[in-house]
């Protein structure tokens, strides 16, 4: 029988070893329950569409950047008789205050779409927070009313950023209809799209600075009407009250 003698370098590799093998596997276990927990951790989705009978649908405006269109699209807004929902950045508050004025004094609604236009996920909890208040704030000191609807920047956001946004007494609303104007298709690309692809409920993206957008709005409002919707600001078309998200993101109102 052989017996074996540990060195002591030996018996120094041997707890290395030990030691790597003990951190291996409480990574492994780590990873395991913090994938189980996402697993488990049901989503918190924000508002895509409304399910409502009523065949009504909302037309959004996100504005970030630039303002050349702003008035012209008002104009076509109130020409068509159509309310709507423009959601903005607060560093663009700051640089077109008259703008921010005429958008509300019009009657559409004016939401909140962050102060710097940053992602909301990266960013602590803290951070969130503030990047909603300093918006939501900037908007009240021009108009009277502070924002209820939030929209991510990006569309990017988890569960921290619905929560935040709730803690607010806010919507978190994007959408199920994307026009993809940012994109630059043509007027008649965007109606086909959109007139493919609403529903009761919808609610449809926008831009207020896209290449395209003010000569598609027009023939959207007219091509959605004739499909038999009413166009509604999303704060009418939110019914008020508790309500769930299914998967979709398409908001019920919750049942006792």
């Amino acid at each position: 029988m052989k017996i074996y003698t540990l060195t002591k370098r030996g018996l120094f590799l041997l707890l290395v070893c030990l030691l790597l093998a003990v951190s291996v596997i409480a990574i492994v276990a780590t990873t395991t329950t913090k994938a189980i927990e996402t697993a488990t951790t049901p989503r918190d989705i924000p508002i895509y569409c409304v399910e409502t009978d009523k065949k009504q649908v909302a037309i959004s405006f996100d504005a970030a950047w630039g303002n050349e269109q702003t008035e012209t699209l008002l104009d076509i807004l109130k020409e068509k008789n159509v309310k709507s929902t423009f959601f903005l950045v607060g560093d663009w508050v700051d640089k077109y205050p008259d703008s921010v004025k005429a958008i509300a004094a019009a009657g559409h609604d004016v939401g909140n779409h962050s102060d710097t236009h940053p992602h909301m996920t990266q960013l602590s909890d803290s951070d969130k927070a503030t990047e909603i208040k300093n918006c939501n704030e900037k908007i009240k000191a021009l108009t009277g009313k502070s924002p209820t609807l939030f929209r991510p920047p990006y569309g990017d956001y988890n569960n921290d950023v619905v929560k935040a946004v709730k803690n607010e007494n806010m919507y978190c609303v994007q959408w199920d209809v994307d026009s993809l104007d940012w994109k630059d298709p043509t007027a008649q690309d965007m109606v086909n799209r959109i007139k493919g692809k609403i529903s009761n409920g919808s609610i449809i993206l926008m831009h207020n600075g896209a290449k395209n957008t003010p000569e598609a709005l027009p023939l959207i409002i007219d091509a959605v009407r004739e499909a038999g919707y009413e166009f509604v600001p999303i704060s009418q078309l939110i019914p008020k009250g508790e309500y769930t998200t299914d998967h979709e993101g398409r908001m019920h109102l919750s049942t006792n």
